[in-house]
C-alpha cells in the first residue's frame, strides 16, 4: 500500500510575501480557508477556527515558517480522530508571480479513510481557488 499524499500547485499573480501573508495572517486567511487568532509561526500552536461558527476544526503546531518560501504544519481535523498529518507550503518566484504547491501527507490509510481522503482532496480544491480569488481581489 502507498501513502496517501494529496499535492496541489496553483498559480498566483502576486509575489511571495503576499502569498505568504496568505498563508499565515489572520486577516488574509479569513478570506479563503479558516482563520487563526494569531499569525502562524515556527514553534507556535495551530488552531484554526469556523469563521461562522467560532469553532475549532483545525489544530497542529507550526513546525517550520520560513519567509516567503515554505511553511510546513501538522494538522488534525476531527473526523481524524487522534491522528496527525503534514501539510506542506513551498513558495517558488515565477515569471509574473508565484508558484505554490501544497503537499499534505501522512493522511489515514485503507478503503474505510478513503471518504476523508476525498473530502480533503474536493477541500483544498475550493480553498484553493477561494485564495487565488483573494489574492487576485476578484470578488468570491
Amino acid at each position: 500500500m502507498t501513502d496517501t499524499v494529496l499535492r496541489k500547485t496553483i498559480f498566483l499573480r502576486a509575489p511571495r510575501a503576499k502569498v505568504w501573508a496568505y498563508l499565515t495572517e489572520p486577516k488574509h486567511l479569513a478570506e479563503w480557508f479558516h482563520p487563526p487568532k494569531v499569525t502562524l509561526k515556527e514553534g507556535a500552536r495551530l488552531e484554526m477556527f469556523g469563521a461562522q461558527s467560532g469553532d475549532k476544526l483545525i489544530w497542529g503546531e507550526v513546525k517550520v515558517a520560513r519567509e516567503p518560501e515554505y511553511l510546513e504544519y501538522s494538522f488534525t481535523v476531527k473526523p481524524m480522530g487522534d491522528a496527525e498529518s503534514l501539510v506542506k507550503w513551498t513558495l517558488t518566484d515565477v515569471p509574473g508571480g508565484t508558484q505554490l504547491s501544497l503537499e499534505h501527507a501522512g493522511l489515514p490509510q485503507g478503503a474505510e479513510a478513503f471518504d476523508l481522503t476525498l473530502s480533503l482532496d474536493n477541500g483544498w480544491d475550493g480553498h484553493l481557488m477561494d485564495m487565488r480569488k483573494a489574492v487576485h481581489g476578484e470578488a468570491a
